[in-house]
């Protein structure tokens, strides 16, 4: 089969955006009977936010799962030797399922873990640098966006470097999404109002608004 071709591209993306589109942390939620992460808390779907809502081990579950959303639709093309731009378009789609996903609304998260398990399966070593960032940041900091505005930035500017062109694009509009999905926490650190990890939001339980 030619994973190249217009229809096999179109095909790999609307799989890779429905597989994207599973809301780990909604799914979670209802799973451990914590309060719906898209009403409570941040309001963003995402393992941080479910840590503060329900603990490490609802947490974890979320984090695996949203890492899996950006892993399992490369993986799988990778064993069946797509090439590159296959693989770039499977990543960037599930990328974009978990941020707006055509299961609940299109209401999403903010696609950090989903990115990182793409990066992971298009270049390990991409993928690592950038989750090493996140970790370092995270550790040093304990804010989770500005650890992942940091590791965005550093996943972007590395597949300068280190990638092939489809990867490098797929990468760089990754980014800059997530970047932009994070721009109401960048407002509450310039205000010293961003809770730390693990913390409970400021805001108590009133949601961000939506994006």
């Amino acid at each position: 089969m030619d994973f190249s071709s217009g229809p096999a591209l179109v095909g790999i993306a609307i799989a890779s955006y429905l597989i994207g589109s599973i809301a780990s942390a909604v799914l979670v939620a209802r799973l451990f009977h914590l309060p719906d992460p898209r009403q409570a808390g941040s309001g963003n779907p995402g393992a941080t936010n479910v840590l503060r809502l329900g603990g490490k081990k609802a947490a974890l579950l979320t984090l695996l799962g949203d890492l899996g959303k950006g892993l399992l639709p490369v993986l799988i093309l990778r064993a069946l030797n797509a090439p590159e731009v296959a693989l770039a378009v499977a990543a960037l789609a599930a990328f974009v399922g978990h941020i707006f996903p055509v299961f609940f609304g299109f209401k999403g998260g903010k696609g950090v873990a989903t990115a990182a398990g793409a990066l992971l399966a298009l270049n390990p070593l991409i993928g690592l640098i950038t989750i090493g960032t996140w970790i370092a940041c995270a550790f040093i900091t304990r804010y989770s966006s500005l650890s992942a505005i940091l590791a965005a930035v550093v996943a972007a500017s590395s597949a300068l470097y280190l990638a092939p062109p489809a990867t490098m694009v797929a990468v760089s509009i990754m980014a800059i999404m997530l970047i932009y999905r994070h721009h109401r926490n960048i407002r509450r650190l310039i205000n010293g109002e961003e809770p730390k990890i693990g913390k409970k939001s400021d805001s108590g339980n009133q949601p961000e608004r939506p994006v």
